[in-house]
């Protein structure tokens, strides 16, 4: 089956992206220590530019609505930790299956939910450790090539946290760190890649994640992390209406023996 997945999106297809008509959630909480409702409205305000009508939540209750969820062109999780209902999880795995995109950073997608298996499963990762803390200086490499959202980008420093994930083997990588910066317990292992950007597809939906952004202001310190935030929102956006094109549906990937 030639799934929508197969279309790669143009630089110029994400920067020409036309939002209006179309809907984004974002739902924001969990541990304030990476300031929920600062990232929450930063983009909001990117997707705005684009036309978009964005409906802004401090709640999950609004992932009980199943019906809402399929009607949106992008959900952003800004979340770190926390618990969630499985009802929810469910009602977002068909929700970005059939199609709608999810798009996160940081935390607030792959450190959030830690009991929730299946929510790591579709974010392609899940957060470990960042030794060294907040503040530690590195570098993102880009793998040139492998995204239009990260087209015209060079290898750029940081001083943030340096995320340690576990990563699915599925995922399509666009920037990358390497480790140990700083000396800790996974040193004896040598030095190792570990993603700092993704791509992957989830039934017919698209998937973008960044781990930069431990506070807001990263994103205005460095011109590179705030492109591929916005590169990576647009291209997951844009998938909804190649799935709609081509009748996907969440049920082309549904196995409930699964």
């Amino acid at each position: 089956m030639n799934y929508h997945n197969e279309r790669i999106s143009t630089l110029e297809d994400i920067n020409g992206f036309d939002g209006n008509g179309k809907q984004a959630l974002i739902f924001w909480g969990g541990w304030d220590g990476h300031e929920p409702e600062l990232i929450a409205n930063r983009i909001r305000a990117i997707l705005e530019v684009y036309g978009m009508h964005v409906r802004l939540v401090d709640s999950q209750a609004c992932l009980g609505d199943a019906k809402l969820l399929m009607e949106q062109h992008l959900i952003v999780p800004v979340w770190t930790m926390g618990e969630i209902e499985d009802v929810y999880v469910d009602n977002v795995v068909k929700a970005v299956g059939n199609g709608t995109g999810l798009a996160g950073c940081h935390g607030g997608m792959c450190d959030a939910f830690r009991t929730s298996v299946t929510w790591q499963f579709m974010t392609g990762g899940n957060w470990v450790s960042h030794p060294g803390n907040d503040g530690l200086a590195y570098t993102v490499k880009i793998r040139a090539g492998s995204s239009p959202i990260v087209q015209g980008l060079e290898d750029f420093e940081v001083a943030s946290e340096q995320y340690y994930l576990h990563v699915d083997p599925a995922v399509q990588i666009l920037a990358e760190t390497e480790f140990p910066v700083y000396h800790w317990y996974h040193a004896s292992n040598g030095k190792v890649s570990v993603p700092a950007a993704w791509t992957k597809y989830w039934g017919h939906g698209r998937v973008f994640y960044t781990s930069l952004g431990h506070h807001d202001d990263l994103f205005d310190r460095s011109r590179e992390a705030g492109l591929m935030l916005r590169r990576g929102l647009i291209w997951a956006a844009a998938g909804k209406d190649i799935a709609a094109e081509l009748n996907g549906s969440y049920r082309d990937f549904a196995n409930e023996e699964s």
